[in-house]
């Protein structure tokens, strides 16, 4: 019989476990359970009677009761019984535990027999079985002979070989395609194989080596091949193989458990070896001289990795971290600890440019490479599901365009790089692909299986089967109409079959008069008309929360979007109430990016701005007062622990590719307005997907109803996209030489989302108002500074009255302006006790002063800028606070002052000055916006405005703000 065994990395005893790598308990527990079981059904029984021998009878006792705690590494007690001289030697106190020709005298039995201290083994351990012990006192008693070779009992193991059975192929373990692509080497247990790469034929074989192969490489020149691999528990062994004969150049030994990679650097020079003994070991390829160990990983080292340049080396470890050590003195550069599970896999991309990995998370991690020579942070480029088990393997086309993946699902794919989009799904494999080999032409590769098959593939490229947010459709055709058919509710509705015709616009008046009443209207639309769907209900009193939903004329729901998963999460510290839009504390945060939409329990919402130090979270949209959420969706309590999901928006009818996480589909329905502006009332934005009739049913959300005081109205209409604006801060009153701000904030209506521009023009003599001022795409209030030259005479009345204030945008293709008045009454002001300045910070690159205009500032999407800020004290000595997170008045979204500390951004006193960072995420779109800071002393004294211009960056999610991790 063969037995079949599992990848060596997700078995779920050596995943964790084991001796000496994992845990004490876990130490104890394979001690105890397994080693015990193991040894049962392979080591011959006790020997009887006859000559007792030491490797034979008494190595195997002390190697499963006592070795796990007693050897030349842990030595509890000062004692290691790892070979026969270390055991005679005793431990600290108690000398040679063994009396020769007296057993019942030796420490050994007496300690194991529980009549003198420390009793072993621990009681937390099994007993020596009383054969076995017996057998001990035997061989005391004759003497205690010792082997005639001193071996470590922990360097052999007698494993009975069990002949196969039938036909079975030896599993495919490893695979490696030589420098020159003409060479493969297939690696399986005790062999290895080189075969014509073209053919696939058979050249020689390695015989013989010490178990499984967990890896094997190609030197660089093509000459030698390394094979990484040992007995699990007892040491693990590199070995170097000249090809031409086939020859054993050399060994690498040292590790105390079996390797699962051995990498030679990109000259040669060097090999790195890593294992289950969670130790890195650094040698000279040329003579087996061993440079370095490194033991800092808290788990297995399942893979390694040297940079192009052979400057770092990068480990992949059961501890779920990356971890960049610098080659030349061992020193750690980083530990990339977002994934969430064992790591079996990493690479650097071929430019240099990023770090990939990925393991039993089923995720695909990358970072981009910065800490090329010093200890750096390399950011979060991206973190996505990729497959619905663990992931075992993948490899890089040569070209580095492209990555192939492997699961234990027997899945596999093909992905774009450095996007990490999915490209292509193959067929489920026969059996799990153990390992995948890039060709020499980047359109091809191989896969080995674990069943022993091999598989050639042509690397297949489709169009991405994702999309991303979709744009909100507008109504074809002219303006509104204003011609509305007032109806009124017509009983019976409630079934299907009984839904009253409604031609729009319409208004009908119905009431649900009965629990668990519902009213159902049916009206006609042509495929991509845009419509609103409105309940006035708790707005004029009525006891009705109302819910209203569009459905096919058969019932069906008509759906509106697929929600497709793509990082997981859950609420950590707290959960949170149905309005807060602060303090969204989320696991794993720094995976995530601004303007993505966030599911949970059905409801969806948008992230707004970062979490702003250790005891904060997410603000999600519109970034104050009651949050707002997307596609109909009703905003809900969620409690500590529940999950939620980054979602990406796909199309209805979408079916998309599994990838081990949830896809939510959302229907045309709405229970409470997603402006929170109308309470309990309902508003649902329906575009209709195909010419043809659909109902639209209104009920009560909870299932109740009454005759008299559950009215509603119910408008049907093509939509109207519009926005109003607010202004706080009218009647200011501005010190000369200074600046007070005023704040414009929107209300976007039915779907309206484009820019907003601010006009304040006529303006008293001495004041200005810098411009252009901007409600940005998608957001919702645009800050400005009222400013009075040190000259200003104060205005009178009619000035005051002359400022006039539109707001303007283009909706539905359209110019749209709205009159807001004026800003009230301007007076000036007494003179400012403090004021404000900008200035450049330590950077001339990233800053531009010209006399007579504004500072100006450049920045990129990821990165992170220095400015100053200079205070000139009048009358005014104490603290100068300029606010926390929103201390970078009027930045662009996405842009943040990032040094605020526990106490926000502030000028300590008997200072003057003070640096400060701004940072752009790498959302952060290109544009000119002009920005200031404000303090609260002196009722609120604002800096002259300056020019922020970010600037084209990386492609959107190809970076991370480093501040962020």
């Amino acid at each position: 019989m063969r037995l079949r065994l599992p990848i060596t990395h997700l078995d779920p005893v050596r995943r964790n476990q084991g001796r000496p790598g994992g845990t004490s308990a876990g130490r104890r527990w394979w001690r105890a359970v397994v080693v015990p079981l193991l040894l049962a059904a392979i080591l011959p029984p006790a020997a009887p009677a006859g000559e007792i021998r030491y490797e034979r009878d008494i190595a195997p006792i002390l190697r499963t009761y006592c070795a796990g705690c007693h050897n030349d590494t842990d030595r509890e007690g000062e004692l290691s019984v790892e070979t026969f001289a270390s055991l005679r030697q005793g431990g600290e106190t108690k000398g040679d535990p063994i009396k020769p020709g007296r057993a019942e005298d030796s420490f050994l039995i007496r300690s194991l027999e529980g009549r003198a201290r420390p009793t072993m083994p621990p009681k937390d351990e099994p007993r020596v079985p009383a054969a076995e012990l017996a057998l001990l006192k035997r061989w005391i008693a004759e003497g205690a002979r010792g082997p005639a070779r001193d071996e470590s009992i922990l360097q052999t193991l007698v494993v009975p070989e069990v002949p196969p059975t039938g036909s079975v192929r030896p599993a495919f373990t490893a695979a490696a395609l030589s420098p020159d692509g003409q060479q493969l080497a297939l690696a399986s247990h005790r062999r290895v194989e080189i075969r014509d790469a073209a053919g696939l034929r058979v050249r020689h074989a390695l015989e013989g080596l010490p178990g499984k192969v967990n890896a094997v490489h190609f030197s660089p020149d093509g000459r030698a091949l390394v094979t990484a691999g040992g007995i699990p528990g007892l040491r693990g062994v590199a070995q170097l193989w000249e090809l031409k004969s086939g020859r054993l150049v050399r060994q690498f030994e040292g590790h105390r458990d079996v390797l699962y990679d051995a990498e030679f650097s990109p000259d040669g020079r060097l090999l790195a070896t890593a294992g289950y003994d969670r130790a890195i070991r650094l040698w000279q390829a040329a003579d087996g001289q061993p440079l370095r160990t490194i033991e800092v990983h808290n788990g297995a080292v399942f893979d390694l990795a040297f940079s192009p340049d052979g400057a770092v080396l990068a480990s992949a470890s059961a501890d779920q971290t990356v971890k960049l050590w610098r080659v030349a003195d061992g020193v750690r550069l980083d530990t990339l600890n977002q994934p969430q599970g064992e790591l079996f896999k990493v690479a650097f991309t071929p430019d240099a440019r990023y770090i990939l990995a990925a393991g039993a998370d089923r995720r695909l991690h990358l970072w981009r490479f910065v800490s090329r020579e010093k200890p750096e942070l390399n950011p979060v480029v991206m973190s996505c599901f990729a497959h619905e088990t663990a992931i075992t393997t993948f490899a890089l086309t040569r070209d580095g365009r492209h990555l192939l993946t492997s699961a234990l699902d027997r899945t596999l794919k093909v992905w774009s790089l450095p996007d990490l989009v999915e490209r292509h799904a193959f067929a489920v494999q026969p059996d799990v692909a153990s390992a995948l080999v890039a060709g020499p032409r980047p359109d091809r590769f191989l896969a080995a299986r674990m069943d022993g098959s091999l598989e050639r593939y042509k690397l297949r490229v489709e169009a991405p089967r994702t999309a991303g947010r979709p744009a909100i459709p507008t109504a074809p055709g002219s303006p509104a109409s204003t011609n509305v058919l007032e109806l009124t509710e017509a009983e019976p509705n409630d079934a299907l079959a009984e839904a009253r015709l409604v031609t729009w616009p319409a208004q009908i008046a119905g009431v649900i008069g009965r629990p668990g009443d519902c009213d159902v209207y049916r009206f006609r639309a042509r495929a991509g008309e845009a419509l609103t769907l409105a309940i006035n209900a708790a707005r004029a009193g009525s006891k009705l929360d109302s819910r209203i939903e569009v459905l096919h004329l058969d019932g069906r729901p008509v759906e509106q979007v697929v929600l497709q998963a793509v990082r997981n999460s859950w609420f950590t510290f707290r959960g949170k109430d149905s309005d807060t839009s602060d303090d969204f504390r989320l696991h794993n945060w720094t995976e995530m990016e601004l303007d993505e939409y966030l599911y949970a329990n059905g409801e969806v919402v948008r992230l707004w701005l970062y979490p702003r130090g250790p005891d904060s979270g997410f603000k999600v949209y519109p970034g104050a007062g009651r949050r707002h959420t997307w596609f109909g969706t009703t905003a809900v309590t969620h409690a500590l622990n529940e999950p939620c999901y980054i979602v990406t928006p796909l199309p209805p009818g979408t079916q998309p590719v599994p990838n081990g996480l949830p896809v939510f589909r959302l229907n045309y329905e709405n229970d409470d307005d997603p402006t929170r502006r109308w309470g309990a009332d309902s508003l649902l934005l329906f575009t209709a997907p195909a010419d043809g009739e659909y109902l639209a049913r209104v009920t009560d959300v909870r299932g109740f109803g009454g005759e008299t005081n559950f009215h509603y109205t119910l408008s049907l209409r093509d939509r109207r996209p519009d926005f109003t604006v607010t202004i706080e801060g009218t009647h200011p009153k501005v010190s000369p030489g200074s600046g007070r701000e005023i704040k414009f904030t929107a209300a976007r209506l039915e779907g309206f989302d484009g820019p907003i521009r601010i006009e304040v023009t006529h303006l008293p003599p001495g004041f200005t108002l810098g411009g252009p001022v901007e409600i940005e795409a998608g957001q919702m209030s645009a800050l400005a500074v009222l400013r009075a030259a040190t000259n200003a005479t104060p205005p009178d009345a009619a000035a005051s009255r002359a400022v006039k204030v539109t707001a303007s945008a283009i909706v539905r293709g359209r110019p749209v302006v709205h009159e807001l008045g004026s800003l009230g009454e301007i007076k000036l002001a007494a003179p400012p006790k403090v004021t404000l300045e900008i200035l450049p910070g330590n950077d001339p690159s990233v800053a531009r002063a010209t006399p007579g205009q504004p500072l100006e500032l450049f920045i990129r999407p990821g990165r992170s800028i220095t400015a100053r800020v200079r205070a000139t004290r009048h009358d005014f000595q104490g603290r100068i606070e300029m606010g926390n997170e929103d201390s970078g008045r009027n930045l662009p979204h996405g842009l943040y002052v990032d040094n605020i500390g526990l106490n926000g951004l502030l000028i300590v006193e008997g200072q003057e000055e003070r640096e400060f960072f701004i940072t752009a995420a790498p959302m952060a779109r290109p544009g000119r916006r002009l920005f200031h800071l404000r303090t609260t002393a002196d009722d609120g004294q604002a800096s002259a405005p300056v020019w922020i211009n970010v600037l084209p960056g990386e492609p959107q999610g190809m970076i991370r703000a480093a501040a962020r991790n």
